[in-house]
């Protein structure tokens, strides 16, 4: 995740309480009832994403099976 202005051909655009998020349109389906967040805490700092649809996270990627 990162900020960029640049829309390639194929992108899709989803909008998230107004902030614009450009994805492939491959990654679409994945987005789909998913929240983002932004925390600034001692704990954490930077976007949190929501993902109903992972049916577990780790660090390595793998979240969807």
């Amino acid at each position: 995740l990162y900020f960029d202005e640049r829309v390639l051909d194929g992108d899709a655009i989803r909008s998230f309480d107004g902030v614009e998020v450009i994805v492939d349109r491959m990654s679409v389906p994945y987005l789909d009832g998913s929240t983002i967040d932004f925390e600034d805490t001692i704990e954490k700092q930077g976007f949190s994403i929501d993902n109903p649809n992972a049916q577990g996270s780790c660090a390595c990627g793998d979240s969807f099976h």
